[in-house]
């Protein structure tokens, strides 16, 4: 059984808990991550949406930064999401307040579509899904600008959405706050890969 992570010390916590499993079904089980040591004994992670400049200053002073580090460099599955893109990138555009952990060759612009009352949905194209996507953004980012070996997955306009490096999967948006398993699935797979 596959052993997920989900840093548990800010944002949308519960809902991917539950997003995995579903995807999961019935082969997965789900952890918390609260504490230095718990990385260890998982598969892969989920860096949930949230408030960046919290989780970071929290990574730190929980002990976890390094070993989050660690674990991507050792390939380690990572599925980021809206805040946890913000924290994977090299660089916040514009932005001094967010340390980012650059783990991902991706320049961020921070809260790309507006504030929070600018929050919408869509329907996106995903490159590896057969129909479209029903995506939530709130407060969302969006990648503004890509390194040679990340694959882009998906775009609203000309913003990019959703893109992969390796064992990094990068969302601007929510899957946890959809019915919809499939973004979970992919990343599931990833486990196997």
């Amino acid at each position: 059984m596959a052993r997920i992570g989900v840093l548990a010390l800010q944002g949308d916590v519960s809902e991917h808990v539950l997003a995995l499993e579903r995807a999961g079904k019935g082969k997965v089980q789900v952890v918390e991550i609260r504490k230095s040591g718990q990385m260890e004994a998982c598969g892969a992670l989920v860096l949930p949406g949230g408030e960046s400049t919290t989780i970071r200053r929290q990574l730190e002073s929980f002990g976890l930064t390094q070993e989050l580090k660690a674990a991507a460099r050792q390939g380690l599955p990572i599925l980021a999401t809206c805040a946890g893109l913000v924290l994977v990138s090299q660089e916040v555009e514009g932005d001094s307040m967010v340390k980012p952990l650059g783990l991902m060759d991706i320049k961020i612009s921070r809260n790309a579509f507006g504030p929070q009352r600018e929050s919408f949905e869509a329907d996106l194209q995903i490159k590896g899904l057969d129909r479209p996507y029903h995506a939530v953004f709130i407060r969302a980012p969006a990648i503004a600008q890509v390194g040679d070996g990340v694959e882009v997955l998906a775009r609203v306009g000309e913003a990019v959405v959703a893109a992969r490096q390796k064992n990094l999967l990068a969302l601007a948006f929510h899957p946890e706050l959809t019915k919809d398993p499939r973004i979970h699935q992919i990343f599931l797979n990833m486990l196997e890969a």
